[in-house]
């Protein structure tokens, strides 16, 4: 008797995912006009927010369980093989500047390792083993919260990172692009984007790509909303690195407090540019030292900060002339 081919039970489960079915609108991809295949991808790609608006609890659960470890000291690490461990390295790489926190905060981990970021590695995804070195590299403990990225469900890399993340008691998310999905299965909460087959049958850098996308800014941008990283709708931990950030800080403390570009740009300065102390500087009587010194005790929160110095007796303190030196907290 015949041994099955290796691949003969791994073709049959391909074969029950939503996102390596054949989408029956577009069998003629080949022949259609460019313009045609401009509108067809365009109205699929409409499909993905609606998708991900159904997954709108799972989604609330996984923001409060990262946010409860973050306020623990905890980090939030993203885990995931090619596209959908780029999805997670691109993210963690725009926290520390839109946000000002250090990027060991939010950790992006592909398969395959750094190298695989712009070049697919064979065989990196099957690896579970390796999923599990990879986090225990990083020492993960249990105030972390990992999110596994995967648009089956079922790449074994992410499978064995969450399993590992379970067994330290780190906070677990499964983000896959087929229900009823092991990945979800495995985590802690999972929000499975159900967004069909691609206009490029298993493509999954298309539409689920785009999902994990809209997904893991929500993650990521809601958590630092919560951890008091934005006031109002304004980015006040911001990091000026270029002259285009500059300017964009200047304009935030011109648009949460109304003072001029130059008022603006003193305040920054004397602060060393921290948005945060130089909205405080506007809004109130304190000079820079006793700004940040206020941020700091009150961990950062510009609300609580403005609070208190209109309120309570830190006015009278800081102007009585003592500005002990604080660290900036970010």
């Amino acid at each position: 008797m015949a041994e099955p081919h290796p691949l003969a039970e791994l073709r049959a489960t391909l074969g029950t995912l939503s996102t390596e079915a054949v989408s029956d609108k577009y069998g003629d991809l080949d022949l259609m006009t460019v313009e045609q295949l401009v509108e067809g991808m365009n109205a699929h790609n409409a499909e993905v927010p609606l998708a991900v608006a159904r997954e709108t609890q799972h989604i609330v659960a996984a923001v409060d369980g990262v946010v409860e470890g973050m306020r623990r000291g905890g980090r939030l690490i993203y885990v995931g093989a090619g596209t959908a461990g780029r999805m997670g390295i691109l993210d963690a790489s725009e926290i520390p500047p839109t946000f000002g926190a250090p990027p060991e905060l939010v950790v992006g981990v592909i398969a395959g390792g750094s190298e695989a970021i712009r070049t697919a590695i064979e065989n990196a995804e099957d690896d579970e083993t390796a999923g599990v070195a990879d986090l225990r590299a990083l020492d993960l403990g249990p105030d972390d919260a990992v999110v596994g990225i995967s648009a089956s469900g079922r790449t074994p890399y992410v499978l064995g990172a969450i399993a590992y993340a379970r067994e330290v008691g780190a906070f677990t998310v499964g983000l896959a692009c087929n229900a009823a999905s092991a990945l979800g299965a495995a985590a802690d909460v999972g929000i499975e984007v159900v967004v069909g087959p691609e206009i490029l049958t298993g493509s999954t850098r298309l539409k689920a790509g785009s999902a994990q996308k809209l997904v893991v800014n929500m993650i990521s941008t809601i958590t630092m909303v919560r951890l008091g990283k934005v006031h109002g709708n304004l980015m006040v931990d911001m990091r000026a690195t270029n002259d285009k950030l500059r300017a964009r800080s200047e304009r935030t403390v011109m648009l949460a407090t109304g003072v001029d570009a130059e008022t603006a740009a003193q305040t920054l300065d004397a602060t060393g540019g921290w948005i945060k102390a130089a909205i405080l500087m506007s809004e109130t009587t304190l000079d820079a030292d006793s700004a940040v010194r206020l941020l700091t005790e009150h961990g950062g929160r510009l609300r609580d900060a403005l609070t208190a110095a209109v309120s309570g007796p830190i006015a009278e303190a800081s102007a009585s002339g003592d500005t002990a030196e604080a660290a900036h907290v970010r």
